[in-house]
């Protein structure tokens, strides 16, 4: 019987209420410690009747099993380390809410670490992650360089390890990507069918995700229009700077009518880019999409509130990060088996949305 969190009435002796053990609940329950630990770990076989004694016997010492002691002799933490380059971007917000609502069915939780983008940052936070003894790691969008140097290959031989976009070839490395390829070639056919006539494209640095976009691109307006690209750069793709930072680009591309003149048609990178480019064009007069025609990527929330509503191309965020989740949990169940190849590429779809731009 519990009283007031104080004491606790335990073979008819109030004992003081510090923290509770395993000896505690075995005591209360009337069982053995062996079967309160079948129990919490649901390792063994146990009857119902024992089970639903043990269980109350441990909501009312408010019993909490040392995390530490289970994973010493489960050799696993039930913890994984989760890189995003940006929280502020909701294509990573949407990919993490995947990741998190599958391993917490499977009783996982996640470490979040914020890298800014910055490749150092990415280091120093996996080699904390693994200071931990997380049981895998799940890196959404790293830094290229971190890819091309051979450091994820590496890290992937000693810890489960998924990587969300990222992709280069020969690297030695799960990959859960989206489908780039077909969703940029979706919407630059969807713009020349609108009656685009020169299509500009613009991007971020240091994203592999963007310079796939940028080489469909490229080979699109090749084949089908015989012009030269047209490539907007900002310095940054993932937070809020982003939006000041291509709706400034914008302008500056808007106001060199030699360059702009010819453009009626802007495709980006993700939505956030979109925005900025919708501003540039409101507050230049141009008006959308009777002058110009925007198409975003991702398909965040922030697509859907504009005015006027974004067209973008769908990347299912959310679909991506619980594919990533159920990769991760089949490497650890696997991780002595060695039954999966060193490295495996899952794509997701993506489909074009259609709204005002």
């Amino acid at each position: 019987m519990k009283i007031e969190n104080l004491f606790y009435m335990i073979g008819g002796e109030f004992v003081e209420n510090k923290r509770s053990t395993i000896t505690d609940v075995a005591k209360l329950a009337g069982v053995s410690i062996t079967t309160v630990s079948r129990v919490i770990n649901k390792n063994y076989p146990v009857s119902e009747k024992t089970t639903k004694h043990v269980n109350k016997a441990i909501e009312e010492l408010g019993f909490r099993p040392n995390l530490l002691a289970r994973s010493l002799i489960q050799d696993k933490t039930q913890t994984i380390g989760v890189l995003t380059p940006s929280i502020e971007n909701l294509f990573f917000s949407e990919v993490i809410k995947g990741i998190d609502n599958f391993m917490g069915d499977q009783d996982y939780r996640s470490f979040l670490c914020n890298t800014k983008g910055h490749p150092e940052n990415e280091r120093e936070m996996i080699d904390s992650l693994l200071n931990r003894s997380v049981d895998g790691i799940i890196v959404i969008d790293p830094r290229n360089e971190n890819i091309k140097n051979g450091y994820y290959e590496g890290i992937s031989n000693r810890i489960p390890l998924v990587i969300i976009n990222g992709y280069h070839e020969g690297i030695q490395c799960h990959f859960v990507l989206n489908d780039d390829y077909t969703g940029t070639g979706e919407a630059l056919r969807h713009l020349k069918r609108q009656g685009a006539k020169r299509i500009a494209f613009m991007r971020g640095e240091k994203s592999h995700s963007y310079d796939i976009k940028e080489a469909i691109y490229e080979k699109f307006c090749m084949d089908e229009y015989q012009t030269e690209p047209v490539i907007l750069l900002i310095e940054e793709g993932n937070g809020l700077e982003t939006v000041n930072q291509a709706k400034e680009c914008a302008k500056s591309f808007f106001a060199n009518r030699e360059k702009s003149k010819d453009i009626d048609a802007i495709l980006c990178c993700n939505d956030f880019m979109a925005v900025g480019v919708l501003n540039a064009a409101r507050l230049q007069g141009i008006q959308i999409p009777h002058q110009l025609s925007i198409v975003g990527f991702d398909n965040t929330i922030v697509s859907q509130i504009t005015d006027p509503a974004l067209t973008t191309v769908d990347h299912h965020m959310s679909q991506l990060g619980s594919t990533a989740a159920r990769q991760m949990i089949q490497l650890i169940e696997n991780k002595d088996q060695k039954k999966l190849s060193p490295c495996t590429k899952i794509m997701v779809a993506t489909n074009l949305i259609v709204r005002q731009t």
